[in-house]
This record gives C-alpha cells, structure tokens and sequence, in this order.
C-alpha cells in the first residue's frame, strides 16, 4: 500500500465497544476443584484437538505482591471446565495436556499465562495460538480479547468479574460465567477467522489508522 494512502486496518474505539450489547456463556460449566474431579476432565478435554484456554489470578493491591494463577479455564466449543488450581495444583493430566503438541489451544497473551504457571509446576507448554499474533493475518490491529471479540461479533465482553477474588472458598455465578467466557470466546474467535467468515475491508470498523505526520500537529510553544 502506498504509504500517500495511508495505513488501514480493523479497530474499534473503547466508546464503540462499550455501546454494544453484553455477551453472556450459554455452554456448560464444570467446576474443577478435586484431583478426581480433574481426572475426569482431563479424560474429556484428551478427545478434543482445539480447545480455549485462559487463566484467572487474584488480583493484589499492595506493590511488589505477586499472587499465583488461581484459575485455569479451557472450553471445547460446548462446555468450559473451571480447574481451581489454588486447590488442586496442577495435576499430571492436565499439565499433559498443556504440553500435547496436537491439541491446539487458543489464547490471548498466552506468554503471561505460561510465566505464571511456571511458578506452580516445571511446564513446558506446546501446542498453543496465541490469538494476538493471529489477527494480525486478518488485518486486525487491535489485540485484547474484549476489542476482537467485539470487532467480530459486535458483542461485548463484560470486565466486571476481572478483578475480583479468585481464591474465594466458592466461585460465584457471575465469575464462573465470566471466567468461562473468555475461554470459550479464544476458540469462537478462532472458528470464525478459520472458516473465512470475516472480510476486513467490509467491516464497520475498518479504517485509516496512520499517526498523524508531525507536520500536522499544532506546534507546541516553548
């Protein structure tokens, strides 16, 4: 593209974004909060080659305190499995499946994820999209979850459970919804872009995002 013509790409405002309805999970929820529990998941989640994967920590308010990844959600595209690893660990099975170079799992900013859950367990995961990096393809400049998945379905992803706590004794329904989510959104994401469902050029929010040239900006006085 002649540079004359400026740089176009797919992105949404944050007032665009908060202006669309709210998304909610309609798949199935199971909490994992037992090695037996888990056993069972992992069982079900080893016949599935794509999966979504997200992980939750509770969030700390006091600087230089680091808190450990006290969720980890993976959806297949009909239900979302809920591991509890503040209770649980990281068993066997499932860290199998998080370096199982067959089983795709998607997600966002998945390196952060990976330094996390390092502090639990030695993990060497494999397998994994990271869907920042991937929409890039589509001509997508935009690279949080909330803002490609509004892009595409023109559905919002509410923040509201973000920060609050993931140790808690029972996860509430609103944080179990949320958590689940966000996983089973990485992999409805990746379906639609797969199965060319999206054109760039016919989004609504297709646009010029070159920065202004210096030479247009107001001169700042001294």
């Amino acid at each position: 593209m002649d540079n004359s013509e400026g740089r176009m790409a797919v992105t949404i405002t944050k007032q665009e974004l908060s202006a669309l309805p709210a998304m909610t999970y309609e798949g199935r929820v199971v909490m994992v909060d037992s090695l037996e529990k888990a056993e069972l998941a992992v069982a079900e989640l080893k016949g599935e080659i794509t999966l979504g994967f997200d992980t939750e920590t509770k969030p700390s308010f006091k600087r230089g305190q680091m808190n450990k990844v006290a969720l980890m959600q993976i959806a297949t595209r009909s239900c979302c499995y809920l591991f509890r690893l503040n209770k649980i660990g990281i068993p066997d099975g499932l860290k199998s499946i998080l370096e199982d170079s067959n089983i795709l799992k998607i997600g966002v900013s998945i390196h952060d994820d990976f330094h996390n859950l390092k502090k639990i367990t030695d993990i060497q995961p494999e397998g994994f999209l990271d869907l920042q990096s991937f929409v890039k393809g589509y001509h997508i400049a935009d690279n949080s979850l909330s803002r490609i998945y509004g892009i595409l379905f023109n559905k919002r992803i509410s923040k509201g459970q973000r920060l609050t706590n993931w140790e808690a004794a029972e996860l509430t329904p609103f944080q179990q919804a949320y958590a689940a989510l966000d996983a089973a959104a990485c992999i409805q994401i990746y379906d639609y872009l797969i199965e060319d469902k999206f054109s760039a050029q016919n989004s609504i929010y297709w646009r010029d995002i070159t920065p202004p040239s210096p030479s247009s900006k107001e001169a700042v006085k001294p």
